[in-house]
């Protein structure tokens, strides 16, 4: 980790914290709370959730893995009171590298940057990839490669009209998914306590009473636990997508601490509220990913057409990750060339403030990870999908180390914490605890085979990163366009 230098301590310390915070030229400045807060559901939500339930499950067992998803949402609101009080100091797009520039040092924001990217154009490739293979359920003669491009250029579309209009189609997208798991968690509940009035007939466990498993509570023990803990912590990825966002948002300092309590009070009621039905109604000895966990749940309550409508509900939730994956790959090209670290043609803005060019490379960077997903899955693709896990894990890091030096320095330097529009609470408590969990999954990557690949492309990937700014950037003085 950098020390800060005292000219990114100095930028950070220039900023005010009250009130509106400057308009950074060129964006615009069209999405409000409930836009951010759809995005960053729209991110969190996916097939993480509606396909992969079982499978954590089958690891933790019922009560392991509601633990888990208990403690993942934890970080999740250690992560989100960090990234409120960064947001509103740097109100700018694509802000992680901004933070981690301003206040731990410029390397630092490259490294994060390119990390942040890599994963979210590794996520579009694979979103396509899976949307196309799920409608073949419906047009099997249709291939998969078409449906790739079709969706690409539905989700190029959104994102190339106008913040605004991206933000709409986000919320709608999200709006979707959530719907289903409300619907999981009500009726799934109902029938829980015997109310199942769409049902013929049937087994149906009462209350809690499959947590108590042939092998007890923890069936795996402890270990199943904390594997599935540091799964579950890339599930809530995503969910730092508002701090992307920051930059076209209408009164960031009243908008986005909004938005961030409502996210986690949301993510944590959906997601545990989730699991907790599913473990519940599934036995534990027939979970695992042969179909949805929804459509396991959904049938048994008589909800009709069960798998058509799963079906149609993960392919919304992959393409609105995409279409948030995409907004995230853009806006990170515009603030690199906005420091001056990236080609200035990424600066470049439509009438309705769009970075076209960047956008359309970071849509050819999804195609790209899309064709080594078929060309190459054992070597290239490989490589990509570990660094984009790895990357989940770094970004947060940088977020919450970024906290820590910011506040530390706006402190020494004679700031009043009490005028700041948001501050995280507990300081210094919280950044340190978020970045000590963050280390501690990377520790039980190190241990997991099935995971560790991520360790070997990772850091080699990060170390590439400061190499190349050392000598391609070294010499130069940090900018403060983005201020």
């Amino acid at each position: 980790m950098e020390t800060p230098s005292p000219l990114t301590l100095d930028a950070t310390l220039d900023l005010k914290p009250a009130g509106r915070a400057p308009t950074q030229p060129g964006l615009r400045r069209s999405m409000g709370t409930r836009h951010l807060v759809m995005i960053a559901m729209g991110g969190v939500i996916g097939s993480g959730l509606f396909l992969s339930s079982g499978y954590t499950i089958s690891q933790a067992g019922p009560l392991g893995a509601v633990l888990a998803y208990l403690v993942g949402a934890f970080m999740v609101y250690l992560v989100m009171a960090c990234l409120g009080e960064l947001a509103i100091a740097y109100p700018v797009s694509g802000a992680f590298h901004i933070y981690a520039a301003r206040s731990i040092g410029p390397a630092t924001g490259f490294a994060t940057a390119w990390l942040y990217w890599l994963c979210w154009a590794v996520a579009i490739g694979s979103e396509f990839t899976a949307s196309g293979l799920l409608m073949q359920r419906w047009f099997p003669d249709v291939d998969v490669w078409i449906w790739c491009l079709i969706f690409a250029a539905v989700l190029f579309g959104f994102n190339a009209v106008s913040a605004r209009f991206f933000g709409e189609s986000e919320f709608w997208f999200a709006l979707i998914k959530v719907g289903a798991i409300i619907g999981l968690i009500v009726l799934g509940g109902a029938a829980l306590f015997g109310f199942r009035p769409l049902s013929d007939g049937g087994s149906h466990p009462f209350l809690f009473e499959n947590f108590n498993t042939d092998g007890g509570l923890f069936p795996n023990g402890f270990t199943g636990v904390l594997v599935t803990v540091l799964a579950v912590f890339y599930a809530f990825s995503g969910s730092e997508l508002i701090g992307v966002a920051a930059g076209e948002t209408k009164d960031p300092a009243t908008s986005i601490p909004k938005a961030m309590r409502t996210t986690v009070i949301r993510l944590l009621i959906f997601f545990v509220g989730a699991i907790t039905v599913i473990a519940a109604t599934i036995p534990y000895g027939e979970v695992g990913l042969d179909e949805s966990p929804f459509v396991t749940v959904f049938s048994a309550i008589g909800i009709p057409f069960a798998a058509d409508i799963m079906n149609f509900v993960i392919i919304t939730a992959l393409l609105s990750a995409g279409n948030s994956g995409l907004f995230s790959c853009a806006r990170m090209l515009y603030s690199l060339a906005d420091e001056g670290h990236a080609p200035q043609a990424f600066r470049r803005l439509t009438r309705r403030g769009i970075p076209l060019i960047a956008l359309s490379v970071s849509m050819v960077g999804g195609i790209a990870s899309l064709i080594s997903s078929v060309v190459a899955p054992e070597t290239v693709y490989l490589v990509l999908v570990s660094v984009a896990g790895f990357a989940v894990v770094g970004v947060w890091m940088s977020i919450t180390a970024a906290h820590f030096f910011h506040r530390r320095a706006f402190v020494r330097n004679g700031g009043d914490v009490g005028a700041l529009a948001y501050r995280a609470p507990l300081f210094p408590l919280v950044p340190i605890l978020a970045f000590t969990l963050c280390v501690i999954s990377l520790v039980g990557i190190a241990l997991d085979p099935n995971q560790v690949a991520a360790l070997y492309f990772g850091i080699p990937f990060v170390a590439a990163c400061y190499a190349y700014f050392h000598f391609r950037h070294g010499r130069k003085r940090p900018t403060a366009a983005a201020q």
